[in-house]
């Protein structure tokens, strides 16, 4: 039985088994997984793109439970960074682009973290955060390399010089999956360990409660830094939908239109988000008539921005929500009793 369809009949029980599993679907396979800044990639190709580049670090030397920090941008690169550390064994860092040199030093020492995936254009606090790092052998950069003592190579050449993945790395559910740091606000920032088995109930728990289906349009603009923001993405992938991925809310208008383009039926934001979405609304009427859901948190969204947001989502039924790094949603209101 091949690789794939080993992961299509076995029960998911790790976080990337979802990828698996859709990709393996012949109904599944081909359908878009993510699209990013416009560009549509199928299930088929993130499996792919992944497993090649799961055998890469393998390759270099990363084995179960090991360290893989990722510095980089809302982009394709990034989410084959996710999935790839995940399916070889190794436990995913996901690192701010926005995190300067001091902290992002202190996160790869920390952390112990043996591979940097991250982008050329962040070489100045890259270079700067790197310069000390001990455990670090080797960064994957996407876009132009830069020179340094650390071996750089870039992203595209490590992927077309590697074969997929051929059998499974053995893990299981209780391993670590994910280090996901605190902001660091108040000190260093903390690693939370995530284990597979408890991103994989996380991400169950919040489809089942939001009421989501497989034919969502997830739209993301949060970074995939901010746990909010990454688990938009192992939602969409486990319920074999389509994230939108963009980079940020710098360009609202880009983001509108691209939600309009898609037919979003997901728009998860900040209190920060909204205001921003409202203002835009004043001044040039918004409606996003397909979106289904409309979530938030980070920060108690006030109830007449909550009820204001109504004039844009029609259609939506919109989620106050609570949560923290270390167990995720805390708390939610039912969309019925948002009055």
């Amino acid at each position: 039985m091949s690789f794939e369809a080993l992961n299509s009949v076995r029960p998911q029980r790790l976080l990337h088994d979802s990828l698996l599993a859709s990709a393996a679907d012949p109904a599944r396979a081909q359908s878009p997984a993510v699209i990013v800044e416009g560009q549509p990639y199928t299930y088929a190709q993130l499996l792919d793109s992944a497993s090649r580049m799961a055998n890469a670090l393998r390759a270099r030397g990363v084995e179960p439970g090991d360290r893989v920090a990722i510095y980089m941008d809302n982009t394709w690169p990034c989410v084959v960074a996710i999935f790839a550390t995940l399916m070889a064994g190794g436990v995913f860092i996901i690192v701010n682009p926005q995190t300067k040199a001091d902290k992002l030093a202190f996160m790869l020492d920390d952390s112990g973290a043996k591979v940097l995936f991250s982008d050329g254009h962040l070489q100045r606090e890259l270079l700067a955060g790197i310069a000390d790092a001990k455990a670090l052998t080797a960064v994957i950069c996407s876009g132009d390399v830069p020179e340094a003592s650390t071996p750089m190579l870039a992203f595209d050449d490590v992927l077309a010089g590697s074969e997929p993945l051929s059998a499974p790395v053995d893990i299981i559910a209780l391993d670590l999956a994910a280090l996901i740091y605190t902001s660091g606000s108040t000190g260093n920032p903390k690693g939370v360990m995530q284990t597979h088995q408890a991103m994989v109930f996380t991400a169950g728990s919040l489809v089942q409660y939001l009421r989501l289906a497989d034919d969502e349009r997830i739209v993301n603009g949060l970074p995939l830094a901010f746990d909010y923001g990454l688990y938009q993405l192992f939602m969409a992938i486990r319920l074999g939908a389509t994230l939108v991925l963009e980079r940020s809310f710098t360009y609202p208008a880009q983001v509108f239109a691209r939600m309009r383009d898609v037919g979003a039926t997901v728009f998860p934001g900040v209190p920060t988000v909204f205001a921003l979405l409202l203002a835009s609304h004043q001044r040039e009427p918004l409606c996003f008539p397909t979106v289904r859901r409309v979530t938030n948190t980070a920060a108690a969204l006030p109830d007449d921005v909550a009820l204001r947001l109504r004039e844009i989502f029609p259609n939506a039924l919109i989620y106050k929500m609570y949560g923290l790094t270390e167990c995720k949603r805390v708390c939610y209101l039912e969309p019925e009793l948002l009055e």
